[in-house]
């Protein structure tokens, strides 16, 4: 009396009946076309033979459930809060207004225009960098 291989082990056999005939017919093309074309008949074998590869992980990691990019239904890593984030366009808004601002004060105003443009700069920041902080 013979023994049957288990149904799971049919299966596996018989996934592997594509990818030998591909080879088989990848090794007759050669025979056929000569050794100019034996690369590129090389890296399409490999591609589907890549595809296969990638299929049977798949299907094994399902039939484990598992999921290859983490836990099934894992939720999202929170987002870390940083409120700082949120400062950088103010301050390079800032810096960007109080280049030209600095030149029309102090060539208009003097030292008094100079600071009083500052200033204001300084409590916008300020009042700004508040908001933020009370939001986050």
């Amino acid at each position: 009396m013979t023994a049957r291989p288990a149904p799971r082990m049919m299966v596996a056999m018989h996934d592997k009946r594509p990818l030998r005939d591909d080879l088989q017919a990848t090794l007759d093309a050669r025979r056929e076309l000569g050794p100019d074309y034996e690369a590129a008949l090389v890296e399409s074998f490999v591609e589907r033979l890549d595809a296969t590869i990638a299929a049977r992980v798949q299907a094994e990691l399902g039939n484990h459930g598992v999921s290859p990019y983490g836990p099934p239904y894992a939720p999202p890593p929170p987002k870390a809060k940083n409120p700082g984030a949120a400062m950088i366009p103010i301050t390079l808004g800032s810096m960007g207004i109080g280049i030209p601002l600095t030149a029309i004060a102090a060539g208009n105003a003097g030292l008094v225009g100079l600071t009083i443009c500052w200033l204001a700069i300084v409590l916008i920041n300020v009042a700004a960098a508040g908001a933020i902080m009370r939001r986050g």
